[in-house]
């Protein structure tokens, strides 16, 4: 580096006039500022990345299979199809619904009652290391996961009150390359439609029934249709056909009269000073004729288990060993299975709370038994869909791409975890690069600082300039002093400001700085300091104030000695 190197530190901290050299130290502040806001906002912004990633991934899958109808008996069969794919450790069906859930006087709507299996989504009764598919077993805080499936416990019978719908067409595994080649590229959606149209052809052709034959069958759709056409009640017969009254009104109260005991009291018969006892209200209802299970402990005992979130089980005031009542969101009856059918309301003794770190699931989402869950609608053993496990997350999206193309019958839909959170993610990912952008300014405002800095070192360092060059000095040596003197001013800004960075993220992770859970969702604010950000912003840095230098540089590797001398 030779003689550049050493001028451009002696200008760094020239003792002649003092003002220099207090404009260097605020040069440097200012890069120390800009780079330590830098690194800290790219931390914070990282660890809310990170702690939704972890979040979401605690408690929903990495790869689910879902059914475009409502109907998904088949899921052991997709289940062994999707196990046999490469990087999938664990496969388990779910169910979830929408229910509210009582406490005595607390309720809570719209929670997610989420249907699992014990063993292969939570891995209970199995050997340890066994894999599988959720994490909540990490998060349980209180209470133990054991119980969550009744003893003799089986998937709930299908029940059928109305016409059974006919099956799916099964289109063969093999088709000649020139069928269903069509819009969709031969992955059987075109040939699925094909058949279905040729059976609905069918049932066109077939006999519609005779509507003179509809009878009454207790409550279902048959009944309405047998109202609407006057079957019921006589509604369509004349009045002249209708059976007349045997006697008038007035002669039957008359013959009752008659019939009454002599000596019979006529008129009130309430005794004066009326009745010594009360009518319960209407609400009371003794116990023998509507028991409550959730009264008795050893009925309590007996009922299915149920894990709760923690800010569920504040809401609810809920403990270990709470009976809490789930209904189906219905409001009023609904037809299902062919009848007409009030909300379900099932009991559920408290066995677990979880905590999972992010409010939106702790105060909307329970874990019940896949049956428990199954038994709040006549569908039988149906459920929502198969969630799977893989041993890389960020290969989640090749590996659904390779189950939907093994399940290429245009019935499922394959999605990751990123698709499935799309939205939250790429928000994130916005608002980091959003963030980092506006605070690198802030560098960019400290670089101009430097320009000043350099200018006056230039105009104050004229005559030595001057004599430099009269000595010998070439443009790209007076050139380097400038540039090495601002890479300097880079250098120690942005070492000093990694270093604050630093302290300002350990000093977060120590003391925590409170959010409000239900704005964030999160309870504190979450930092990930990561060594290549610091890197990146660290190069940044240097690289905004170097490009910074290159102006007074090159205006003092310009300077003729005779400027230098002209005021002599």
């Amino acid at each position: 580096m030779g003689y550049p190197l050493e001028v451009a530190l002696r200008y760094l901290g020239s003792k002649k006039r003092a003002f220099i050299s207090v404009g260097t130290a605020f040069a440097i502040l200012g890069v120390t500022l800009g780079v330590a806001a830098l690194a800290t906002v790219m931390s914070v912004t990282g660890g809310f990345q990170a702690q939704f990633r972890e979040k979401v991934l605690g408690v929903n899958a990495h790869v689910l299979v879902l059914k475009y109808s409502t109907d998904f008996r088949e899921y052991r069969s997709i289940m062994d199809q999707v196990a046999k794919v490469p990087g999938v450790r664990a496969v388990a069906p779910f169910s979830i619904n929408p229910m509210m859930l009582t406490h005595g006087d607390a309720t809570a709507t719209g929670v997610l009652l989420k249907g699992v299996d014990p063993a292969t989504s939570l891995g209970v009764g199995q050997p340890e290391g066994s894999p599988f598919v959720l994490d909540l077993p990490k998060q349980v805080k209180f209470g133990s996961l054991n119980g969550l499936r009744l003893p003799g416990a089986k998937p709930p019978e299908r029940r059928s009150g109305g016409p059974e719908l006919p099956p799916v067409p099964i289109l063969p595994e093999k088709r000649p390359l020139d069928q269903d080649a069509g819009a969709d590229g031969g992955s059987g959606t075109q040939g699925l439609l094909r058949a279905i149209e040729e059976d609905l052809r069918k049932a066109e052709k077939a006999p519609a029934p005779d509507k003179e034959k509809l009878e009454p069958s207790g409550g279902g759709i048959e009944e309405i249709l047998a109202i609407e056409a006057g079957k019921l009640g006589g509604a369509d017969k004349p009045e002249a056909d209708k059976p007349k009254a045997d006697k008038p009104a007035d002669e039957k109260v008359a013959a009752a009269d008659e019939k009454v005991a002599d000596g019979a009291p006529v008129g009130s018969v309430e005794p004066e000073g009326g009745y010594a006892s009360k009518l319960p209200d209407d609400d009371d209802v003794p116990a023998e004729v509507d028991p409550d299970l959730c009264a008795d402990p050893v009925e309590v005992a007996k009922l299915p288990g149920i894990v709760v979130g923690m800010s569920l089980s504040k809401t609810l005031k809920l403990g270990l060993g709470d009976c809490v009542t789930v209904t189906s969101p219905t409001i009023g009856y609904s037809y299902s299975g062919g009848s007409l059918k009030p909300p379900v309301a099932k009991r559920f003794r408290v066995i677990a709370l979880f905590e999972a770190g992010f409010d939106q699931y702790d105060s909307k989402l329970v874990y019940t038994d896949l049956y428990e869950a199954q038994a709040f609608y006549d569908q039988g053993d149906t459920v929502t869909g198969v969630e799977m496990k893989v041993d890389d997350i960020d290969q989640a999206k090749p590996i659904a791409k390779q189950i939907s193309q093994n399940l290429a019958s245009g019935l499922y839909h394959t999605m990751d975890w990123e698709e499935l959170n799309h939205g939250l993610f790429t928000a994130l990912l916005i608002q980091q690069i959003l963030m980092s952008g506006v605070l690198a300014l802030i560098i960019v405002v400290a670089a101009f600082t430097v320009v000043a800095t350099l200018i006056m070192v230039v105009l104050d360092k004229t005559k030595e300039i001057s004599v430099l060059k009269a000595m010998g000095a070439t443009d790209g040596e007076i050139l380097r002093i400038f540039l090495y003197q601002g890479g300097i001013i880079g250098l120690l800004g942005t070492t000093f400001g990694l270093l604050l960075g630093v302290a300002v993220c350990k000093g977060l992770l120590v003391y925590g700085f409170p959010l409000d859970p239900k704005v964030y969702f999160i309870s504190e604010l979450p930092v990930q300091v990561r060594p290549l950000e610091f890197i990146i912003t660290g190069a940044i840095a240097i690289v905004i104030c170097l490009v910074a230098t290159i102006v007074p540089s090159l205006y003092a590797a310009r300077l003729r000695p005779a400027e230098g001398f002209r005021a002599q």
